[in-house]
């Protein structure tokens, strides 16, 4: 089985954050992910990060139906 992993972007200290569990990321019940931060030559240690510290590396926010569970509503 193949492992996906999505590169993220931390909002304050612009890191690159590689995020493995995409169904965490993806679950609006979550309001944080396990992840490793991408930086430095050696691979850092997993770490919590909040969803709302995180963005796409464009700069874009994270869909609204990763982070809020009632998104449908509004």
């Amino acid at each position: 089985m193949k492992t996906v992993t999505m590169f993220l972007k931390e909002r304050q200290s612009e890191d690159l954050i590689r995020v493995s569990r995409i169904d965490q990321l993806a679950s609006p019940l979550e309001s944080e992910v396990v992840a490793r931060r991408q930086a430095g030559e050696e691979e850092q240690d997993e770490s919590v990060f909040a969803k709302s510290a995180l963005v796409f590396p464009s700069g874009e926010p994270l869909p609204r139906c990763w982070t809020d569970q009632k998104y449908q509503l509004h």
